[in-house]
């Protein structure tokens, strides 16, 4: 349970982030919350910009660790791993928080104490104009296992999380180049229900030509491997399992009519023996 006051950590992975990092540091030590009661790490996986010099700004308010480069999934459980309090929010170098973000939060999670994860509602912009969600972007609350497997209904920036479910599900797949949250809140999903903060707290800044999402084609392949995974876990109900499964067919059929058309025979065969694989 939340309690007022809760001691945590927050988490903010970045890899050349320098043009990026002064907005969003400021926006999240600038929190009305008692900087004492929470601590920030950064993990600058491997940066070969001016990411050195944006962070020499903030001094002793940030928890600086350094590693090579080895992805968003590594620098994030590398946070996890360092962090000194059991409840964790995580912040994306290009993304901001808007005022009351924590407390608004911590809040919310004090109110339900049988939640042990929970995100806020956004604003999206992309090139700096702002950008209205669909209607199937709607985020989700409660047990929504089957809204989660279509498409990433829960954002890292928005989200805070006890370390207990860590320890129960894993961290981020650090195998997965792209759609590692996606696969996460899977994981998570499956077993737990997920509360919303009904308010915009959280600004995502898109567009920018180093985003995952638009520099790494056909992502489906990555949630076609989430859910494979997903599907031999043995916590699934039979209901899980057959919403899981139709999504996996939906996705499989759509990237595999791209393979075959494209000659990519052996990707398309990988994935078949794949599905046929799976435990009854």
């Amino acid at each position: 349970m939340a309690e007022p006051l809760t001691p945590f950590s927050v988490i903010v992975p970045v890899y050349n982030g320098a043009e990026t990092l002064d907005a969003c540091l400021t926006a999240l030590t600038g929190q009305d919350y008692p900087k004492e009661r929470y601590e920030v790490i950064v993990v600058d996986d491997g940066s070969t910009d001016d990411t050195a010099d944006a962070l020499g700004v903030f001094g002793s308010r940030i928890r600086l660790i350094r590693q090579p480069r080895r992805g968003v999934s590594a620098a994030r459980n590398r946070g996890v791993l360092e962090a000194q309090h059991p409840w964790l929010a995580f912040l994306d170098s290009d993304d901001l928080w808007l005022p009351g973000k924590l407390s608004t939060q911590l809040d919310y999670l004090s109110m339900h104490p049988e939640i042990r994860i929970c995100q806020t509602e956004e604003i999206w912009l992309r090139n700096g104009r702002r950008l209205n969600p669909k209607k199937y972007h709607r985020k989700p609350q409660g047990h929504c296992f089957h809204l989660l497997l279509e498409r990433c209904l829960v954002s890292p920036s928005a989200v805070m999380i006890h370390r207990s479910l860590f320890d129960q599900v894993g961290g981020f797949d650090e195998h997965l180049v792209a759609c590692e949250d996606y696969d996460l809140w899977l994981r998570i999903g499956l077993r737990h229900p997920i509360g919303l903060v009904e308010k915009p707290l959280v600004v995502k800044r898109g567009g920018h030509p180093d985003q995952l999402s638009s520099c790494i084609p056909a992502l489906d392949r990555f949630r076609i491997r989430a859910l494979l995974k997903i599907l031999a876990d043995g916590a699934m109900t039979g209901e899980q399992r057959q919403l899981a499964l139709d999504a996996l067919s939906r996705k499989a059929r759509v990237y595999l009519t791209g393979l075959n058309k494209r000659g990519n025979l052996e990707e398309a065969a990988t994935i078949l023996a794949a599905i046929e694989n799976l435990p009854p």
